[in-house]
């Protein structure tokens, strides 16, 4: 009897879930034990200080109490390494060079820590060497087939209607909650003043960011130079040099068309390959990249921002299971619990990289072989969907800009609201799919709405998780689109016949 292999998201879960363990064993403690006082500055070869606890305080949150100072919530949770320099000026506390005398163990788990990261970074390398090949080949070849240009618009007109509607459902979601839940009067007005002035004190920009005009953005749609496109993985512009070729591919005559038609498909079949060989790889570099997140990230003041960090959470869970699902049903006929299985690993990889572009080769193989779109489909909406849809960070938008205005004691007018919903749906498009990407966005609205964009700081302490998060709504909402319109456009396989499209590649493979 043949063993039944796990299922590819199965094995990326475990990696996945391995990788947090390993981030709860080895903690400052950990490195303590090494001889390593500031684990930061170590990781990183830099010089460093550690300030010395005066002597009856054993942890960095008993400072203030030893001071006779009023409770600081900025300090609970944190190892002194973790001190700010204001910090350790305030309690006058002396300070030594870091990490004297780290030991042999310490050295060796440098370099395994040094292995892990560079292992995650070449497994992203690797799909982002191939985003930009299979956006141009797969959509040079799809399009290139599809001599009805009415369809062609049909589709696009279907795409961009679903992902600009969803957008602005997201955003409006991201108000609403901000609004009822209210997570910026959560937090003590001592508290809250406290992590004013930390934003304050952060030294954050506050350039005007102008927001992209739609005329502007109109423009940037058609490179200058579309090798330079290329080479600066420019989506947007790659997008529509690859349908400019696919389209005048489809208008020429058959005999000229077929070789360069035939040469597109079978580059994009090639990177569809490479994609298949390195996902053979993912649940090692899902570990390796989650593995050195959580470490790095000071969990001090994350009890202060618990309710903001839920609200977006929440915000982001009920559009990934409760909008995406309803309009799978009611416009694409897709069973959701199907569509789920089949995007499980695009999502698993959304969460570990933050970016849907390095994720995009995975998407497409999903939406292809997993759930039965078809490649015409998968490669037109897809892409397009990697560069201007972007729900989870749209909302986002929403909760941290009521957040902030909280935070400041800011009341928005309905008037702002409305504001904030166009400006992040006009600077969501043609942002790139990049982690952080979503803080520049940010800024544009903060400042469309005259919200002191120092507040960013005071979020930016655990961005990096929710960026995670807002990164796997995105990238299921590209899928989700590319799902409905396949299904309308009756380019969408039944799970009968993907079954037996899998069982003719089995056989194939095996020779039969």
């Amino acid at each position: 009897m043949a063993r039944t292999k796990m299922a590819l998201h199965w094995k990326i879960m475990i990696g996945l879930a391995l990788g947090i363990v390993f981030n709860a064993a080895w903690g400052p403690s950990t490195w303590a034990a090494l001889g390593v006082d500031h684990p930061t500055a170590f990781i990183k070869s830099q010089p460093g200080v550690v300030p010395i606890l005066p002597d009856g305080v054993e942890a960095v949150e008993d400072l203030d109490t030893f001071a006779g100072r009023d409770d600081d919530p900025l300090l609970e949770d944190r190892a002194p390494f973790q001190m700010t320099a204001a910090q350790i000026a305030a309690y006058e506390l002396e300070t030594i060079d870091a990490n004297q005398n780290p030991s042999a163990i310490a050295g060796i788990a440098w370099y395994v820590r040094r292995a892990i990261v560079l292992v995650g970074e070449l497994f992203l390398r690797g799909l982002q060497f191939i985003t930009v090949p299979i956006v141009l080949f797969s959509l040079v070849a799809g399009t290139s087939t599809l001599k009805d240009l009415a369809k062609l618009g049909r589709v696009g007109g279907k795409m961009l209607g679903i992902y600009i509607t969803t957008t602005v459902f997201a955003i409006t979601i991201g108000l609403l909650l901000a609004g009822i839940i209210r997570p910026g009067e959560w937090i003590p007005d001592v508290q809250a003043e406290r992590l004013r002035a930390m934003a304050a004190a952060s030294g954050a920009d506050e350039a005007a960011v102008a927001p992209p005009s739609l005329w502007q953005f109109v423009l940037n749609i058609i490179p200058k130079n579309p090798f330079q496109a290329l080479a600066e993985a420019s989506m947007l512009q790659v997008v529509f040099f690859s349908l400019a070729i696919g389209l005048a591919l489809a208008t020429l005559p058959e005999s000229t068309a077929r070789p360069v038609a035939s040469f597109f498909s079978g580059m994009s079949e090639v990177i569809i390959k490479i994609v298949e060989f390195l996902m053979r790889t993912a649940p090692v570099a899902v570990f390796c990249l989650v593995a050195p997140i959580i470490a790095d990230l000071g969990f001090g003041i994350l009890r202060s921002l618990a309710v903001y960090s839920v609200c977006v959470v929440f915000g982001l869970m009920l559009m990934a299971f409760g909008v995406y699902p309803a309009i799978l049903m009611l416009l694409g006929r897709v069973n959701p619990v199907r569509f789920f299985k089949a995007i499980a690993p695009a999502q698993l990889l959304a969460f570990s990289s933050s970016s849907s572009n390095a994720t995009l080769p995975v998407t497409i193989d999903c939406l292809t072989k997993r759930l039965g779109a078809s490649k015409q489909v998968s490669s037109f909406v897809l892409p397009i969907g990697a560069t201007i849809n972007m729900d989870g960070t749209a909302l986002y938008q929403g909760v941290a800009t009521v957040f902030i205005a909280q935070l400041f004691g800011l009341d928005l007018t309905l008037m702002q609201q409305v504001t904030i919903v166009f400006t992040a749906l006009l600077a969501s498009i043609g942002t790139a799919g990049v982690p952080g990407a979503g803080i520049i966005m940010l800024t544009i609205v903060l400042q469309s709405v005259n919200i002191p964009t120092r507040g960013i700081a005071i979020i930016l302490t655990i961005d990096r998780i929710l960026d995670m998060c807002r990164t796997v709504v995105n990238v299921t909402g590209d899928a989700m689109v590319t799902a409905v319109i396949a299904s309308q456009e009756k380019a969408l396989l039944t799970e009968d016949e993907l079954k037996h499209r899998r069982e003719e590649e089995a056989a194939a493979e095996a020779g039969v």
